[in-house]
C-alpha cells in the first residue's frame, strides 16, 4: 500500500487557515471559477490522481411537486468537458451520496469498490480508482457539495489530510453559495433582458408586417432555428436593422 508523504511544515494549521482565508477574502470569481480554485487548492494540499467537486442541486419532481436533491459534477482537476455540469447522481447513493446525506467524511485506503456503500454509476469517474477521500462541503449547517480525491493505487490518508480537506469543506461552503447566488442572479438578469429585447423585436414585426403577437413570435422562432441564432441574437439584429433604417431616414431628411 502506498504510504502518504511525511507531514509538511507548510501544512500547519495557522498557515493553512491563513492561505485559504486570504484566497476566499479576495475571491470575486463566478461560480465555476470558485469551484476550480477549490479543486486547485485541495490538490495542492493532498497529492492525488484526480479530484472532483460536486454541488447539491434541488429539483422539483414533476408528479408531486416535491424537491429531490442530486449531486452534480461541477469541477474537476483533469479536463472532463463531457461530464462537468452533465454528470449527476442522487444524494444518498454511492459513497459520494452517502457523504452528502450523512455530512461525514469517508476515507477508503484500498478496494473502494468493495465498500458496502459503493454503487456503480455509469460514467462516474471515481469507479476506476482504488482509494478515495470524500468530504462534505457545508454552509450554515447544510450540505452544499462534496469534494472527492481519488487515487489509482492504494493510499492511506493521514488524519491530518482528512482534517484539512474536511476543514476546506467547512470554509468554502459560504463562498460557493455566494458565487452560486451571484451566478443565478446574473442569469436571471440576462433572461429578463433577453425577454425585453424579444418583446421589442416582436413589436417591430407586428408593426412592419401586420402580424399579431403570436405570429410574430412564431416567425422569430423559425428564423432563430433556420439561421442557428439565439432568440436574443435575432432580436438584437431586428432592433439594429430598425435603428439603421431610422438613422438613414433622418439623414435623408437632413440632406433634403
Amino acid at each position: 500500500m502506498t504510504q502518504p508523504p511525511p507531514e509538511r511544515d507548510d501544512l500547519n494549521s495557522l498557515e493553512f487557515l491563513h492561505e485559504l482565508s486570504s484566497r476566499l477574502a479576495t475571491a470575486t470569481d463566478p461560480f465555476h471559477a470558485v469551484l476550480q480554485r477549490v479543486v486547485d487548492f485541495v490538490t495542492a494540499v493532498v497529492p492525488c490522481d484526480s479530484c472532483f467537486l460536486y454541488t447539491v442541486e434541488n429539483e422539483k419532481e414533476s408528479r408531486d411537486g416535491k424537491e429531490s436533491s442530486r449531486l452534480v459534477l461541477r469541477a474537476s482537476r483533469n479536463p472532463h468537458a463531457d461530464l462537468v455540469d452533465r454528470l449527476d447522481l442522487p444524494v444518498g447513493q454511492g459513497i459520494t451520496g452517502w457523504v452528502a446525506e450523512h455530512r461525514e467524511p469517508v476515507a477508503i485506503a484500498s478496494k473502494a469498490s468493495d465498500d458496502p456503500r459503493f454503487v456503480l454509476f455509469r460514467n462516474v469517474p471515481e469507479d476506476a480508482f482504488e482509494a478515495i477521500l470524500s468530504t462534505p462541503i457545508l454552509c450554515a449547517g447544510r450540505v452544499v457539495g462534496v469534494i472527492n480525491l481519488q487515487h489509482r493505487l492504494s493510499y492511506e490518508h493521514s488524519p491530518t489530510e482528512v482534517r484539512l480537506i474536511s476543514m476546506v469543506g467547512f470554509l468554502v461552503g459560504a463562498e460557493i453559495e455566494r458565487a452560486r447566488l451571484e451566478t443565478e442572479n446574473t442569469e436571471l438578469a440576462d433572461r429578463l433582458e433577453t425577454r425585453k429585447l424579444v418583446d421589442r423585436a416582436k413589436g417591430l414585426l407586428q408593426r412592419d408586417m401586420g402580424l399579431d403577437e403570436a405570429a410574430a413570435y412564431r416567425l422569430m422562432q423559425l428564423e432563430s432555428r433556420s439561421r442557428r441564432k439565439s432568440m436574443r441574437e435575432l432580436a438584437e439584429a431586428i432592433l439594429l436593422g430598425d435603428e439603421l433604417r431610422r438613422k438613414s431616414a433622418d439623414a435623408a431628411e437632413v440632406k433634403a
